[in-house]
């Protein structure tokens, strides 16, 4: 079942299209990477989703229901960012309490032990803390939520790196014991590609590519060696990536299409095989040119 059907979507800002022409579907009980460089569209995407903004054009749906300004999906739905705000006149201990009657799969025992751990004062008021600090209570809302989507926007945003991977821990370990659609966007794929089932990667507001995990790893290949006999090697392929690693040698990425025996062949040719990270395709695919940075100093 699709929690999510997105069907050419887009969205203007003053002529600009944040969003372009988008179809997807995302399934449930999946936990999906949302992965784009800053300005990529990643958070208009997600407040269309969330119902907080309509399209300019194309049609999403949320449990079958169009998400702006729908109460039954906001029912269902939690959205966290770093811009999130709660009543000035409530401290920490009663916006969680607050959180308790809102949402009715709420997890009172994992919101305390999570704030406890933590540490959060519960007589500060959220707009006291420093912006890790709001990020730390804002994921508690969303993990104890359970709400059947829940949508994270850089939920990490200012938290340290110890922070950050407890928190990915706890969204993986309640996610297995209350399974629910979670989709997280972040332009660090390195430090969430363990907990994701998929990737959905995004460039200039449109789809670049929507597949699992496992598959992106096994997508590209890297290939180094002489450049003449990359060149002949990959005559017939879309180049991802390509830079000169010394005189007369590049490393190139391409798509994983070869048959076995050629890259036999290419192997005993002196051309090494070397695996790509989903992080670095996803860095590759998003780069505004081939050789990414190389290629503003090969012009001068």
């Amino acid at each position: 079942m699709n929690v999510i059907d997105i069907h050419a979507l887009t969205k203007k800002y003053r002529g600009n299209k944040a969003i372009h022409h988008l179809t997807l579907q995302i399934e449930e009980n999946k936990i999906t990477g949302l992965i784009g460089r800053n300005g990529a569209g990643k958070t208009t995407l997600l407040k269309m989703m969330a119902g907080f903004i309509k399209p300019s054009s194309g049609s999403v749906a949320v449990f079958g229901r169009n998400p702006f300004n729908n109460i039954q999906v906001s029912a269902n739905m939690i959205s966290i960012d770093d811009k999130m705000i709660f009543p000035t006149a409530l401290n920490l201990a009663e916006v969680l309490k607050g959180a308790e009657s809102f949402y009715p799969n709420w997890n009172k025992e994992l919101a305390e032990g999570l704030f406890q751990y933590f540490t959060l004062d519960p007589k500060k008021y959220h707009n006291e803390l420093s912006k890790g600090m709001k990020s730390t209570f804002n994921l508690i809302i969303g993990i104890a939520s359970r709400c059947a989507l829940t949508i994270l926007d850089e939920p990490t945003s200012g938290m340290d790196s110890a922070v950050r991977k407890d928190f990915y821990r706890a969204i993986l370990k309640d996610y297995i014991e209350y399974p629910r659609t979670i989709i997280m966007s972040s332009h660090l794929l390195s430090e969430v590609e363990d907990i994701l089932e998929d990737i959905l990667l995004i460039k200039d507001g449109q789809l670049k590519l929507h597949k699992p995990v496992e598959e992106m790893k096994e997508l590209a290949i890297g290939l180094r060696g002489k450049t003449e006999l990359i060149d002949q090697l990959i005559k017939d392929k879309e180049v991802i990536h390509r830079k000169s690693v010394g005189v007369a040698v590049s490393y190139v990425v391409v798509e994983n299409t070869f048959l076995p025996a050629r890259l036999e062949e290419a192997k005993d040719q002196g051309i090494e095989l070397l695996p790509v990270s989903a992080d670095d395709l996803c860095i590759y695919l998003t780069n505004k040119t081939v050789g990414g940075i190389d290629d503003v100093f090969s012009k001068h």
